[in-house]
């Protein structure tokens, strides 16, 4: 077989296209939306502690549509590997409410008390 020739089978690549979903919440300041983003926002605390919000399609690894709170350290370095929080939701829609949900949270200081309502859920 030469290297460049075209070999034909049953199995195609797909690209599904990703529909980046525009939202915005006030006071909350977005960032650049990563591959699998739904939505991406960076969330003020009223002691100026920063946080990532990012909603993200998670369904090839069967968790749904995630939901997860990160720290932000010097105003700009997300670290990712220290997640305060993370919620999966089966539907988009879903999925964006909790995301408003947890901006707000952190924004009223309350983020706490919005993880213990929803860890009995």
């Amino acid at each position: 077989m030469q290297k460049n020739q075209a070999v034909e089978g049953g199995q195609s690549a797909v690209v599904v296209p990703h529909i980046n979903r525009a939202v915005e919440i006030a006071n909350a300041l977005p960032v650049r939306l990563q591959t699998l983003d739904l939505a991406r926002h960076v969330a003020i605390a009223p002691d100026d502690m920063r946080s990532v919000v990012a909603t993200f399609d998670d369904r090839r690894l069967g968790r749904g549509y995630v939901s997860a709170v990160y720290p932000q350290q010097n105003s700009y370095h997300t670290l990712y590997r220290l997640v305060v929080c993370e919620f999966s939701s089966n539907t988009p829609e879903e999925a964006m409410q909790r995301h408003m949900a947890l901006v707000q949270a952190i924004q009223r200081d309350m983020l706490n008390s919005y993880i213990q309502s929803q860890s009995g859920k």
